[in-house]
């Protein structure tokens, strides 16, 4: 598939030896979710020292000597894809200002869709901004609040919002993390001595040693600070809303997201999907690394051999592409390659976790027949995308989505594979743990968790 682009991830540490470095130890397990930019804020009980760069986490690290001068007695940091806003360093998150409460930095992996219309109101009022992403706008909103103390006025702030967010902000002595009521996106709480951790995911947790304590609530504010930490509720909604599509994709199998497993919740996808559409073949394999899981657990079902026949260079980056070739078609040769010996005259079942416009799938199923595979079966571990995603994922629009433009047997022949079939969208949520109630899978069914504001930004993250 052509890879849907991550949202962000978000990182805090209260208390502990070098606040700063272990923040950025911790964003390197959190990389998959934003490669675009970096950020670590650290308070001294004073001051907020902010550090941001584009690019990967190791831009950091060669910032060697800042890094080791930010000293603290907490710290937060952010991991970016663009969803909304520009690529661009004031976009880059921390995001850092002065109120009169002192300095505040923020950290957000999200989407509010209401952002544009609360925006709009705010600029008539006069208000300025610098940058173009809707964190601002949340900074702005708790900035201007009548509220006398700092948890009373996020939470005022907070229930104004609609949409996706967790939360991470930074004062000079405390860390405020918060979820939105329908706890989209992952947001976890973890411990390590008289540390306290917050990650987007729980793999973040294990590399520094943290024990996972549990899920941050949906339409809770947690504040911590050497007192310990104590819980306001600011949102209650009916029910919960998780994006299905962090089990299916977005997350890391050795992650507990939604307070489950996500290796084992995508082995039961790709379990699902064989009992769904069995086909007879020789070899399973995957497209690396999302559809690794999937595929295994599809195997194990069929009772078919699981093999690697793709090779993933995990080492591209911004490359030469001769303008005389396709494009695109490099670009998956740069990024992929067969093991012949695996694919010689096998009925391959090739495990893909969605499909967004085809292009990858078309070059990666005639690479395998090229390699020598007799027949190429595609089986997909989501149901067909048709819808554009509000709270964080960056699906194309609609008009490029090749599920709501072509049929199945016309993306098929696309595709030039000899089977194609999807997951259906009751099995997918079967095997989702909580029941289907408490998921959003707007991107497959169309059904939102709430009303979504005309002039909303369409699948873009803070």
């Amino acid at each position: 598939m052509e890879r849907i682009k991550e949202e962000c991830g978000i990182m805090g540490i209260f208390d502990g030896p070098e606040v700063t470095r272990r923040v950025v130890m911790g964003l390197y397990s959190l990389q998959h979710r934003g490669q675009e930019s970096v950020g670590v804020a650290t308070a001294n009980g004073e001051n907020i020292h902010l550090l941001k760069r584009m690019g990967l986490v190791t831009e950091l690290n060669r910032e060697e000597k800042e890094v080791e001068s930010m000293v603290g007695i907490a710290s937060i940091g952010h991991v970016r894809y663009s969803t909304t806003g520009n690529s661009n360093i004031n976009n880059a998150q921390p995001m850092l200002v002065s109120t009169k409460r002192g300095p505040i930095a923020v950290a957000h992996n999200g989407n509010i869709v209401n952002a544009p219309e609360i925006r709009r109101t705010m600029e008539e009022d006069g208000h300025i901004f610098q940058s173009t992403s809707d964190t601002e706008i949340i900074l702005h909103l708790i900035a201007r609040s009548k509220k006398v103390d700092l948890a009373e006025a996020m939470v005022e702030t907070l229930a104004q919002l609609t949409g996706s967010f967790c939360l991470a902000f930074l004062t000079r002595n405390e860390i405020y993390v918060a979820r939105d009521g329908f706890g989209i996106r992952p947001l976890c709480l973890g411990r390590l001595d008289k540390t306290w951790v917050v990650a987007s995911e729980t793999c973040a947790l294990d590399l520094l040693g943290a024990a996972y304590v549990r899920d941050i609530k949906p339409g809770e504010l947690l504040r911590i600070n050497t007192n310990g930490i104590e819980s306001f509720t600011f949102a209650s909604k009916p029910h919960r809303a998780h994006c299905i599509f962090e089990f299916v994709y977005f997350a890391r199998p050795d992650s507990r997201i939604f307070e489950e497993s996500c290796d084992k919740i995508r082995r039961r996808i790709g379990k699902a999907l064989a009992k769904e559409h069995p086909v007879p073949a020789d070899v399973v394999i995957s497209v690396p690394d999302s559809s690794n899981t999937a595929a295994i657990g599809y195997a194990q079902e069929a009772g078919i051999d699981f093999d690697i026949g793709l090779l993933r260079n995990h080492y591209v980056g911004r490359t030469f592409i001769d303008p005389s070739q396709n494009v695109r078609e490099q670009k998956v040769k740069l990024k992929f390659n067969p093991i012949a010996g695996v694919l010689r005259g096998k009925r391959v079942v090739l495990v893909d976790d969605s499909i967004v416009r085809g292009t990858t799938l078309k070059f990666l199923t005639k690479m395998l027949k090229d390699a020598g595979a007799r027949e190429v079966h595609i089986r997909i571990s989501s149901p067909p995308v048709k819808n554009p995603c509000f709270y964080g994922m960056d699906f194309p629009s609609k008009t490029e989505l090749i599920a709501s433009n072509l049929t199945k047997e016309e993306t098929r022949k696309l595709l030039g594979a000899d089977s194609l079939e999807y997951l259906g969208i009751k099995g997918l949520l079967a095997v989702a743990p909580g029941g289907s109630e408490n998921y959003c899978a707007a991107c497959f069914d169309g059904r939102y968790p709430e009303d979504i504001p005309e002039g909303s930004t369409k699948f873009r993250c803070e």
